[in-house]
């Protein structure tokens, strides 16, 4: 194809084979659009794999997309118990995967995405900007090079790549890089040997305060039962206070409330200890250990390990040639900003929204799914499934659809999250989730105020 070909002719690109860029294919092939869908990684769910062996807060039944859900119904595919909460490697080989495999070869993987851009136009150019198409610029695992005409961009590539640093101001902290082999940002995998090594009769730092950190407590105190002289130190850049471990058995959402009562009862049980008021500012190596200094000069203990799980960025280095319009705050989209602040908002009062509070200053470019939160971590997959539904609309043209709201909400709540259960489906409370809401679809215009039955209390948290 060449920059002369009707922007209708034209595929429709997809950043990302995840939970919501996959979605997104399904619902462009349901309104008539092809997708290609463009996935730096050589399988479909590439970075959910990456934390496997993680359990979903959101039960089956809260992670699967209508229109895929459509798609895959033709190939025979079994859909899991809705009321059974998976692991990140069940959602990747029993849904993901599936589904990518359903796609064909719309999907191309080992596929980068370095740039994008309008053809012959940088970011400067106002002259027929509008009516040029974009080009896709990609790199394959090969090292070959590859440019791709395309009528609209979808970037749901998300936002694991970019893990945020250690310093407490947003930034490395001073001889964090240096310190890399000490340093780690995932939750470790302490069913592989190896990397049950690494922590075992060790004492690791253990650095944030959301799910993902009290997880990691979780593991490492079941280690510590296991392994004499294994400790963690859990460093919090703010006091403990009541709501630090979240509901506990308060929690609407029981998955989540586990999860909080076993981080507590790693440091009741001496399994940790807390370091808190503590803002890293500098990482120093002593001896083969690391200590982390704060900025008021405090020192911890020395450490085997750093395990920073303080929360995610997106990258936008590969859009620095088109015109978005970001908030200066959360690198979300403006009109999506004010809906997702974290100082606001849990997952559970995040209102459902679509193209509309998706769009930027340069027409048919969509940053979707948790990459379109920036920084917040309020995201869920039922939303992100909503955003895909409506930008699909939009790109076909149908404004009223495009602008409405249809999302089917299960009566336990859909916030979601890394969680320990290992009995979930017993587990579920017979009550409400974070956001109780009826099971029939709620149709809204985007923009409404939220309901009693659309929101709940900010305290829950994600």
């Amino acid at each position: 194809m060449s920059e002369n070909t009707p922007a209708a002719a034209l595929p429709v690109a997809v950043v990302g084979a995840g939970p919501i860029g996959l979605a997104a294919a399904a619902h462009l092939i349901e309104r008539g659009i092809e997708p290609v869908v463009l996935e730096a990684g050589p399988s479909a769910g590439t970075a959910v794999r990456e934390w496997a062996h993680v359990r979903l807060f959101s039960p089956w039944a809260e992670v699967i997309d209508p229109a895929a859900e459509k798609l895959l119904a033709p190939t025979g595919w079994i859909r899991p118990d809705g009321t059974v909460y998976p692991s990140g490697g069940d959602w990747a080989t029993q849904y993901l995967q599936p589904l990518a495999d359903a796609l064909g070869d719309r999907v191309r993987y080992n596929t980068r995405v370095t740039g994008v851009a309008r053809a012959g136009r940088d970011r400067i150019v106002d002259s027929g900007r509008d009516e040029q198409p974009f080009t896709v610029h990609v790199e394959h695992a090969d090292g070959r090079e590859e440019r791709l005409l395309v009528r609209a961009v979808v970037d749901a590539s998300g936002t694991w790549s970019t893990p945020n640093p250690l310093g407490a101001n947003g930034l490395p902290a001073l001889g964090e890089r240096a310190a890399n082999g000490r340093v780690s940002y995932r939750i470790p995998d302490l069913a592989d040997p190896a990397v049950r090594e690494r922590f075992a009769g060790k004492r690791t730092a253990v650095v944030g305060t959301g799910a993902s950190a009290f997880t990691a407590l979780a593991y490492l105190a079941d280690l510590a039962k296991t392994e004499p002289g294994t400790h963690t130190v859990w460093v919090l850049r703010r006091g403990i206070t009541g709501s630090t471990y979240g509901g506990g058995e308060a929690d609407q959402l029981p998955a989540r409330g586990a999860l909080g009562l076993r981080a507590k009862k790693a440091v009741e049980d001496g399994h940790a200890s807390a370091l808190t008021g503590f803002r890293t500012a500098a990482v120093q190596t002593e001896g083969g250990k690391v200590v982390l200094v704060a900025e008021d000069g405090r020192r911890s203990e020395p450490v085997d390990q750093v395990v920073v799980l303080t929360g995610l960025r997106p990258d936008l280095s590969f859009l620095s040639e088109v015109r978005l319009g970001l908030d200066e705050r959360l690198q979300a989209p403006t009109a999506l900003a004010p809906l997702i602040d974290p100082n606001q908002h849990s997952c559970g009062t995040v209102y459902p929204h679509g193209a509309a509070e998706l769009a930027h200053p340069e027409e048919g470019v969509f940053l979707v799914g948790m990459k379109s939160y920036g920084r917040a971590p309020t995201f869920l997959a039922m939303t992100g499934y909503e955003q895909v539904r409506s930008v699909a609309a939009h790109l076909a043209g149908d404004a009223e659809a495009a602008a409405r709201v249809e999302l089917t909400l299960p009566e336990t709540g859909v916030c979601g999250g890394a969680g320990l259960f290992d009995e979930p489906a017993a587990a579920r409370s017979d009550g409400g989730g974070c956001c109780s809401v009826p099971a029939a679809p709620q149709l809204i215009a985007l923009g409404a105020p939220a309901t009693e039955s659309s929101s709940c209390s900010t305290s829950g948290g994600c």
